[in-house]
């Protein structure tokens, strides 16, 4: 079975994972000529022209591995759109989230280009591998953002065993001894997102990428009050006074039947909004998004010196 450096032609196996607000061009640039490949969510632009004007950018200044994060589901009107720009911009990979990477599959298989799929279980892993998937990011419980409920220990050895595409570990990497742990489990590489925050390169606000110099493991907590799924945060002292459940209120909506999917879609809407608000602005309503491994932030640095760090062999 292919690894990571083989099946995306790099020097290490390392995904700069996608990461929504926060991964921009500048990041991608630093990341692919660090010798890893890198993603950025097509999300994180409004329209196509800046979504292109992104691509191009990082073509010209980089020489290496180039994705693409697509949301696949009903809740992202624009991925047809996106989809076409990526398979015209002949991007190197596609990661798939949140559905079916049916469609994904189908347009980039004559166009050369790699789908990944996030996957959180065994029976959506050995979906996508029938649908032809190259690769499944397995999203672990240590994972930032949206994680997984399955412990790396658990989710990676199963899926090594049943699958016979490569499987990339996504969650819990931020050292080679991190790295070398999912590798010795069977993992082809890593998707590692979360100490790339606090880098140079990196867009968001000095607080944000402070915060995750300042806080550690301990200090992440799931909430439901962001987009309305559990989704890892920084416990500061905001996100401790409004707490990480949804209320009574919040709940009694999410449960009728005929409101469910609007209520989902408002909640969602509005917990993006206070995360972008977050992301760039420095206020005391700050909910920040991030995993465990900022356990092992300790400066804000340059992408090149992080990806040094978990590549080197005396790590």
């Amino acid at each position: 079975m292919q690894d990571l450096t083989q099946l995306l032609g790099i020097k290490h196996p390392i995904i700069m994972a996608p990461m929504f607000l926060v991964s921009n061009a500048k990041m991608l640039i630093a990341g692919i000529n660090s010798g890893i490949a890198a993603a950025v969510p097509a999300l994180n632009y409004r329209t196509d022209e800046e979504f292109r004007a992104a691509l191009k950018e990082v073509r010209e200044k980089s020489t290496g591995s180039l994705g693409v994060n697509l949301i696949v589901n009903k809740s992202n009107p624009r991925v047809e759109t996106q989809l076409k720009t990526c398979v015209e911009m002949k991007v190197d990979f596609i990661i798939t989230s949140l559905g079916s990477p049916q469609k994904v599959i189908e347009a980039c298989k004559p166009a050369g280009i790699k789908v990944l799929c996030d996957v959180v279980d065994l029976k959506f892993a050995k979906k996508v591998e029938d649908l032809g998937a190259d690769a499944v990011i397995a999203v672990n419980s240590k994972a930032g953002g949206h994680a997984g409920p399955m412990d790396p220990e658990e989710l990676i050895p199963l899926l090594v065993k049943e699958c016979s595409i490569p499987v990339i570990s996504a969650g819990g990497v931020a050292t080679r001894k991190d790295l070398n742990h999912v590798l010795n489990m069977g993992a082809a590489g890593a998707s590692v997102g979360s100490v790339f925050i606090a880098s140079e390169e990196s867009d968001v606000s000095q607080e944000y990428k402070q915060a995750c110099v300042d806080y550690g493991a301990k200090d992440i907590v799931m909430s439901t009050k962001v987009s309305g799924t559990p989704c890892t945060v920084i416990n500061t002292p905001y996100v401790q006074k409004i707490g990480t459940k949804q209320n009574w209120f919040e709940k009694l909506l999410s449960k009728n039947k005929r409101l469910k999917k609007w209520v989902k879609m408002l909640t969602f809407a509005k917990g993006m909004k206070s995360l972008q608000k977050a992301a760039f602005s420095a206020t005391y309503k700050t909910v920040w998004c991030a995993g465990p491994t900022i356990e092992h932030v300790h400066a804000i640095r340059p992408v090149k010196d992080i990806v040094n760090d978990i590549v080197k062999e005396n790590g």
